[in-house]
């Protein structure tokens, strides 16, 4: 993990690196306090498979550039896509699944943001 970025500025580039995606629905959670598994959740929207691949390549591109690697991504080739970034986690959902999972209902106590 890159030690001079904070988790608030790794949720602030990738929020605006979704956006450059045009992903939709952009939400975070703050889950300091309630888990250890990390500090934000930023849930995004894709309209289909290749934008939420072009999402995720320009997060892992943005962040790589800020020196930051990403400790894994998961489903790339699927509906759900997870990147951890250690202290933020991003899930770029296709719609259908977004709501299926609803993880802002799972992690309802968390404080949310929608950009």
């Amino acid at each position: 993990m890159n030690e001079s970025k904070t988790p608030e500025e790794i949720l602030a580039r990738c929020v605006e690196l979704a956006e450059e995606k045009k992903g939709r629905d952009i939400v975070s959670l703050s889950l300091s306090g309630l888990t250890l598994i990390c500090d934000y959740f930023l849930i995004v929207t894709a309209a289909n498979t290749r934008q939420a691949q072009s999402i995720c390549d320009q997060i892992e591109q943005g962040m790589k550039e800020d020196g930051l690697q990403p400790l894994r991504i998961e489903g790339y080739r699927e509906n759900w896509i997870l990147i951890d970034l250690g202290s933020v986690v991003v899930h770029i959902f296709l719609e259908e699944e977004r709501e299926f999972y609803d993880l802002e209902r799972l992690w309802g106590e968390a404080e949310r943001k929608e950009y």
